[in-house]
């Protein structure tokens, strides 16, 4: 089992940054894919962006550009830089892992962003 915990969020303005983190934890032999997913209200969980074992990243179109994802894998941390947030991106943020074949999820934590 790996526990997710996640740090940082929280509201800001148009045009602002936020960062966050999020800390793995427990029996973990290698986390292959690990980054971040968003839900805002009536819509669907989406991709914000992901980093692989080998430091290959995938990233949702709505963030390219704006947000960066990357990992410490000695650690089994992985971090979300978000840059030139907007109002929508406010969404409850969970942090994601995939190890041994299955997945993890965080409890999330909500980023709002204001006009």
């Amino acid at each position: 089992q790996v526990q997710l915990v996640e740090s940082g969020g929280g509201s800001v303005q148009a045009g602002g940054s936020l960062r966050l983190s999020c800390a793995a934890s427990g029996s973990i032999s290698s986390i292959e894919s690990m980054g971040w997913y968003r839900q805002a209200p009536g819509k669907q969980r989406e991709l914000v962006a992901r980093m692989h074992l080998s430091g290959y990243s995938t990233y949702g179109d709505s963030v390219k550009g704006r947000f960066t994802v990357s990992r410490e894998n000695a650690k089994n941390t992985v971090s979300l830089q978000m840059n030139g947030l907007k109002p929508e991106d406010t969404a409850v943020y969970y942090c994601y892992a995939f190890e041994d074949a299955r997945e993890y999820w965080g409890q999330g934590t909500q980023v709002t962003v204001s006009s």
